[in-house]
């Protein structure tokens, strides 16, 4: 996807206010990209005067609320996502721009033995040990749990697991090992590196591993299009690495 002259937009940004200044832009995002986003948001809003108001669900629920009519001016979602609302003519094309990747990773509640994850074989033991196990619901639109879903399919244990599987609804399966619930939990690194009460075991073995891509773009009917602009140059620029590696997360190729 091509960048919307992140660079430039990322000196704009530091050096002049928005020309929307007081303004309220409403951010539409993935569970996956909602920390990264919160913790930036502060320096925005510091800048430019303007307010964010963060709406954040599965990416399957972010569509569904733009397929509504839900008013946003900016969207984090999947990049495939963002491509299919570009071709619909829901954003603009030029906005759409890469910000990050995450892999899916391993969770046990604090404090609990780490099982070992180290290769395919040992996640597919794991799986057969573990006394309840979840992930997000893949009706729910989740990338995670919509990944996870096929591969325990793959690995022929749909029916095994089936009784010990919890399926999350939204939200976060962290809360679901927190709270003794469930045994393993298994989402988006992201979206459980930094849940107190819960320890990150590490991410899904390289064979088997699953990338997603997010990216993000501005709405053809945005209320306030460059207060969105340069949000998105604070959520692409150099402040948003370390926060990105904080999390689990890593910069596309390319950027």
């Amino acid at each position: 996807m091509r960048s919307f002259l992140v660079a430039a937009l990322v000196v704009a940004a530091a050096t002049v206010a928005p020309p929307a200044r007081g303004s309220e832009v409403r951010l539409l995002t993935t569970g996956a990209f909602k920390q990264v986003a919160v913790a930036l948001i502060p320096q925005y809003e510091a800048a430019s005067g303007n307010k964010v108001l963060v709406v954040s669900d599965t990416a399957g629920g972010i569509i569904n609320k733009i397929e509504a009519g839900a008013p946003f001016d900016l969207v984090v979602l999947t990049t495939q996502a963002i491509g299919d609302l570009v071709t619909e003519g829901k954003l603009v094309s030029e906005s759409a721009t890469d910000l990050a990747k995450v892999g899916v990773g391993v969770a046990v509640k604090s404090g609990a033995p780490h099982p070992d994850v180290g290769s395919a074989d040992a996640f597919k033991r794991m799986l057969l040990k573990a006394k309840s196990i979840a992930y997000i619901d893949p009706k729910a639109g989740g990338s995670s749990g919509i990944y996870m879903a096929s591969l325990i399919e793959r690995m022929g244990l749909t029916k095994k697991l089936r009784r010990r599987t919890l399926l999350v609804n939204g939200g976060l399966v962290a809360d679901k090992v927190a709270s003794g619930e469930a045994e393993i939990g298994l989402q988006q690194i992201s979206e459980l590196a930094a849940f107190k009460g819960v320890d990150m075991v590490g991410p899904l073995p390289k064979e088997i591993q699953n990338y997603t891509v997010y990216g993000a773009g501005i709405g053809v009917k945005a209320a306030e299009p460059e207060a969105a602009h340069a949000l998105l140059a604070v959520l692409s620029g150099p402040d948003a690495a370390p926060i990105l590696r904080d999390r689990g997360m890593e910069r596309p190729a390319g950027m």
